[in-house]
């Protein structure tokens, strides 16, 4: 069994099941006609079309062509032709990504270079950033600008480990990027008017990042496996409760990983668009 975290899969459930309960209370189809069966198409060009944010779980595919296709989520027992390809896929992102296997350890000195290797890699891809003033607002194939993306993990950094790791009820950081549903949508302190410039985010990014690295200084095995202190409220993230800190310390970890990817892929579009 492979250890693929399911932050994404939660997080997605948890979004229809507000999506469910906003169109009950509106006295709407709780279900729609997709949800009550699988739908199966047959003999249709589905030919450049994109699925996201939506969940594939148990789709099969026979008798399809499928070129120049990519694929980018969580995704778990992917079989191609008769062969289990996810394994091979884990090894390669491990292989170009060494601080994957450091985010999935156990060992607090693991995890702490973990931190460290990820705030080295955001300094760079910044300072890269810089070098070309105006490319942190520009974004790609609907994606999250650099500076987004930033101020979505300043987000991740008030919700999942202020809240989860340290059990604070203070108010999210105003210039945060959250979930776009309701009742989480600019609350708790978020400002959804603001649009800070890089060098200020860059600055809170900062003091998260040495907040974050005094605190593993001090983690212990036994803080690790101690349940999360989330307060009990109704404040992002909801699905938190009963989880252990080290389950939301990685989330943190493989949230900033995974965006820092995410950013890069998406600078390198954007330049190559721009050398044309």
């Amino acid at each position: 069994m492979l250890d693929v975290p399911r932050e994404h899969a939660q997080h997605l459930s948890w979004l229809l099941h507000i999506e469910r309960r906003r169109r009950r209370d509106a006295g709407l189809s709780v279900l729609g006609p997709s949800m009550r069966s699988m739908t199966r198409y047959v003999d249709e060009n589905l030919h450049g079309a994109e699925f996201r944010e939506c969940d594939l779980s148990g789709t099969r595919l026979i008798g399809v062509v499928m070129q120049d296709a990519v694929i980018d989520g969580l995704v778990t027992n992917l079989v191609v032709n008769g062969v289990e390809v996810t394994e091979y896929v884990e090894a390669e992102l491990d292989r170009r990504h060494p601080v994957r296997v450091l985010i999935r350890s156990d060992d607090p000195a693991d995890l702490r270079e973990a931190s460290r290797r990820l705030h080295t890699a955001w300094t760079a891809t910044i300072e890269r950033i810089r070098r070309t003033p105006g490319i942190e607002g520009r974004s790609v194939n609907d994606e999250w600008s650099a500076v987004q993306t930033m101020r979505h993990l300043v987000f991740v950094h008030d919700s999942w480990f202020r809240r989860c790791c340290l059990g604070s009820t203070e108010l999210f950081t105003p210039m945060g990027i959250g979930p776009t549903v309701e009742p989480y949508r600019g609350a708790h302190g978020l400002d959804l008017s603001l649009d800070p410039a890089l060098d200020e985010i860059v600055s809170v990014r900062d003091a998260q990042a040495a907040e974050l690295e005094a605190w593993l200084d001090e983690l212990t095995d036994e803080r690790l496996a101690a349940r999360a202190p989330v307060p009990d409220d109704d404040v992002w993230p909801p699905y938190a409760r009963g989880r252990l800190v080290r389950q939301c310390l990685g989330t943190v970890l493989n949230e900033t990983f995974e965006h820092h990817r995410f950013c890069v892929r998406d600078l390198d579009l954007i330049e190559a668009q721009d050398a044309e």
